[in-house]
């Protein structure tokens, strides 16, 4: 691995005062000033008056291809920038500079004989834009145009020199196994995020790259018009690490996003006058009067338009998918998480718990949520969890890489055979029950058989005589009153959840169906996208909402504290 730091932790300064995002690097100044040079030459096929980009393009690109041409030691053949991670908003000329402009460069500075540069898009349309690009910009030049012979046909340009080509691919497993580009531009990551595949296309091209030392691959991307998930959030906050000094690695981040106090306060982002930090091109490729009509045009359909506006424009990463139809509760979710709430501390905190249970199928998720009351303030603490058959992976191929996102933070667990999920479930119950707090468990009165045997097995079972410590919960418009009280619980800050981004997807998953008077959110109106912790929830408030007693006046974790004074 490369001894260079790539990190830029004072980025936050940097955005704001319009400087590089790119950290001072000990370039190789012969190999950087060549490769600016040819690209400063290159010329826009589609703009009036086709300009060379050193007159158009912003000094951010030039300085991209600065650092990655120029981190190459010819001597050792290191290269010490390997792959570029480029988060810029739409309307940058992303594509035209670092599809068509930078890959052009690497045909041109390429030694290697018969070498392979590769445009890879989420679609061959897409792909194919950079491409008609870089063929629009050798045809504007009379000496290029005897280098590099074009292909139309086939998409392809060949560098007679060396008999290096560059090409489109689709971003397709079976199309990208077995080539080994020497330089690979992917665009539009974030649309490929969601596919279950997108993991194993990524190792395929770096691992073809590692036969060659001078190789590299760069993605170029917006944000996400909906929550990051799978590959592309993986990819994502790797490089922001990398940019914050969090881990060391190869890949140089070059991130268009506001600093957190901005990107979270939406009266920040929303001003124009803070724009230009993320808009690195602005006043060659966009305008922006032209931006602030268009915000403003957005703005007037309602709050979902709004924040995919901003996040295609303005890299503002969305939490949660606000559709037309969203849950009420969705709007206040983010707000009112708490990141350092846990099931401990929520016991720790709480007079009284109740835990609700929801799914379970063999293609489904079995979701659980606990809801404390807390004993000084009386607002309610959720913290939730769920499992998963490995079946789900396979049948849900669509949102796989999402659920192993959710594996990775804790969230989610895949068991290996079925009732395994029952018994983790089982446990946490009797953890919860073992605290002296619960109260009740909620359960879908269809299929509950199950679930009451092995809590029965742990101790948690009804009692003749006594009041019920598991009951049945209907589901569907009944639910409607849970449904209520959590939106105003949300509303009115009443209720912290434990920021988990499983549930901050259920949520964003959650579709209201109106019923006459009441609403549904329900399974089938959800569609493939899972959203069982929540119903869970909802059981939970149900539960809540009757007000149990305290079970104890003092937890068991105070009374370990007793015992030890």
């Amino acid at each position: 691995m490369s001894g260079w730091s790539l990190a830029t932790p004072d980025w936050p300064d940097r955005i704001r005062e319009g400087r590089s995002l790119i950290p001072d690097l000990p370039l190789n100044r012969e190999e950087a000033d060549l490769a600016i040079a040819f690209f400063n030459q290159l010329r826009l096929p589609d703009v009036s008056g086709s300009p060379a980009l050193g007159e158009a393009a912003g000094d951010w690109a030039r300085n991209i291809v600065a650092a990655l041409f120029g981190s190459w030691d010819p001597v050792n053949e290191i290269r010490h920038i390997e792959e570029i991670f480029c988060l810029v908003p739409k309307k940058n000329s992303k594509t035209t500079y670092l599809g068509a402009g930078l890959m052009l460069t690497a045909l041109f500075m390429n030694q290697r004989p018969r070498a392979e540069f590769v445009f890879v898009g989420p679609t061959q349309a897409i792909a194919d834009l950079a491409y008609s690009q870089a063929d629009g910009m050798i045809g504007l030049d009379p000496e290029l145009t005897k280098r590099f012979k074009r292909r139309e046909h086939l998409k392809q340009i060949e560098d007679l020199s060396t008999g290096a080509k560059l090409k489109i691919r689709t971003f397709d497993l079976n199309i990208l196994t077995g080539p080994r580009p020497a330089g690979v531009f992917v665009d539009e990551m974030h649309l490929l995020g969601k596919k279950s595949d997108t993991p194993k296309i990524l190792r395929q091209l770096r691992g073809g790259r590692q036969s060659y030392p001078e190789g590299f691959l760069v993605i170029c991307t917006t944000q996400s018009d909906d929550r990051p998930v799978g590959a592309f959030h993986e990819e994502l906050m790797a490089a922001r690490a990398i940019r914050d000094g969090t881990r060391r690695g190869v890949t140089l981040p070059v991130l268009y996003e506001f600093p957190q106090a901005i990107a979270q306060d939406q009266d920040k982002w929303s001003d124009p006058a803070n724009w230009p930090m993320v808009l690195p091109n602005l006043g060659r490729s966009l305008r922006l009067d032209s931006l602030i009509q268009d915000f403003a045009s957005e703005s007037a359909k309602g709050e979902a338009a709004k924040r995919l506006w901003a996040s295609q424009h303005l890299n503002i990463e969305i939490g949660l998918g606000l559709h037309s139809d969203r849950w009420a509760g969705a709007d206040d979710w983010e707000s009112r998480g708490d990141p350092t709430l846990t099931l401990e501390t929520l016991l720790e905190r709480s007079e009284v718990v109740v835990i609700g249970i929801d799914g379970g199928g063999r293609d489904d998720l079995l979701g659980l949520a606990v809801l404390g009351r807390d004993r000084e303030t009386r607002g309610w603490l959720a913290w939730c969890k769920a499992w998963a058959h490995p079946d789900v992976l396979e049948r849900r191929k669509s949102i796989a890489s999402t659920l192993t996102g959710f594996v990775r933070d804790g969230d989610l667990v895949i068991v290996d055979a079925l009732p395994d999920d029952l018994e983790e479930v089982a446990d946490i119950c009797a953890q919860v029950d073992e605290s002296g707090l619960l109260a009740t468990v909620g359960l879908d009165q269809i299929g509950i058989g199950g679930v009451i045997d092995v809590l029965a097995e742990h101790g948690i079972a009804n009692v003749e005589g006594a009041a019920q410590r598991v009951v049945g919960i209907s589901q569907g418009w009944k639910l409607a009153g849970a449904i209520k009280s959590l939106e105003r619980r949300l509303a009115d800050g009443t209720l912290t959840h434990a920021a988990q981004p499983l549930m901050a997807w259920c949520v964003s998953n959650a579709k209201v169906e109106p019923r006459g008077n009441s609403v549904m959110i329900t399974k089938q109106t959800a569609g493939t996208a899972k959203i069982d912790p929540l119903i869970a929830l909802f059981c939970a408030v149900s539960l809540m909402s009757l007000n149990p007693e305290a079970v104890s006046s003092v937890s068991i974790y105070e009374k370990r504290d007793l015992l030890v004074l």
